[in-house]
């Protein structure tokens, strides 16, 4: 066999991998399509939080509506393309080489790793919060007898348990019979058991916690919610943390360019998709935005120091380099 030929072979052998319901260690890569992202933008000055005129730089735009990002454990950015298929996890490594990590998500959105290092999803088209990857199992799919109706965002806590939002919004189940508010569910990492953690907040969607996970924050509408978080993992204390800056309203009253989903850095800063990225002090302080050249829907911090804030969102995917930096250890 001539040497062209064997490695032609070997070309199309590494090209017939594919990834079904396992991740794999090779990710495949993904071609880049033609961009079509508007001109990148640039970051205010933003003390200890980013230096004026840093440049919000497009990674790789035309993915099929993108969610969910997250910090992988080696400080890879994960996040998910919900409209491919029945959706699929994308991972971009330090090197910003992009590729797939799992195909048939269920059409996740958020996205979180246990400290068991499981790799757990909120899923929507059959709603449900479950494991992902290594093995896929279910942990959550209905609430004393109602099912689930839009399972959107989730943040792991320390102990293993799940917190999440669940929209009444479902864009694969109609609203059963017995839901009649939103909510944010806790699933307790001691028997595994799915407990209300509050009703409070009207259009929850983002969430997350405070690094040292005594505060719960919830995106709500134009409004940041935020909880006291007690020992056994329940919620106390709702009250609203901010307000956003620059939002609007219809006539009919509903908020246009509302709070997404949201993430927070070792000083407790906390950033919310919205109109950009707003970043809000510990104490709610709104302390500057950072603008996207498409519209920001969920922002991470990874990379190998944490000190890359990543923003997906209008199929697209952009990193600025920050002044702050993520939580180590926690996956958003």
């Amino acid at each position: 066999m001539s040497r062209t030929a064997a490695l032609l072979l070997v070309t199309l052998a590494l090209c017939s991998t594919s990834l079904s319901s396992q991740a794999q260690t090779g990710f495949p890569r993904l071609p880049a399509p033609p961009v079509k992202s508007p001109p990148d933008t640039t970051a205010p000055a933003i003390p200890g939080v980013v230096a004026g005129g840093t440049k919000v730089q497009l990674i790789r735009d035309l993915f099929q509506s993108t969610e969910g990002p997250i910090a992988m454990p080696d400080g890879s950015l994960l996040f998910t393309e919900q409209d491919a298929g029945d959706g699929r996890l994308v991972r971009i490594d330090k090197d910003g080489n992009i590729s797939t990590f799992l195909d048939n998500t269920n059409r996740t959105i958020g996205l979180g790793y246990d400290p068991k290092g499981r790799l757990i999803g909120a899923q929507s088209n059959i709603p449900r919060i479950g494991v992902l990857h290594p093995a896929r199992m279910t942990l959550a799919e209905s609430f004393e007898g109602v099912p689930l109706v839009a399972p959107n965002d989730l943040v792991i806590d320390k102990r293993g348990g799940i917190y999440f939002t669940d929209q009444l919004g479902g864009r694969f189940r109609p609203v059963p019979a017995g839901r009649t508010r939103p909510m944010i569910f806790y699933v307790r990492p001691e028997d595994g058991k799915l407990v209300k953690a509050s009703d409070a907040v009207d259009r929850p969607n983002g969430i997350t916690l405070s690094p040292d996970e005594k505060v719960l924050y919830a995106a709500n509408g134009d409004t940041i919610s935020a909880f006291d978080v007690q020992p056994d993992g329940t919620l106390r204390n709702f009250r609203t943390f901010a307000t956003l800056a620059g939002t609007t309203r219809t006539a009919q009253g509903e908020v246009q360019g509302g709070a997404d989903s949201m993430c927070v850095d070792e000083a407790g800063r906390v950033y919310v998709a919205a109109g950009g990225v707003q970043v809000f002090s510990p104490q709610g302080q709104h302390l500057g935005t950072i603008p996207t050249p498409l519209r920001a829907q969920a922002p991470a911090f990874a990379g190998p120091d944490r000190k890359t804030l990543y923003v997906v969102g209008g199929g697209a995917v952009y990193k600025i380099a920050m002044l702050a930096r993520g939580v180590q250890g926690r996956a958003k």
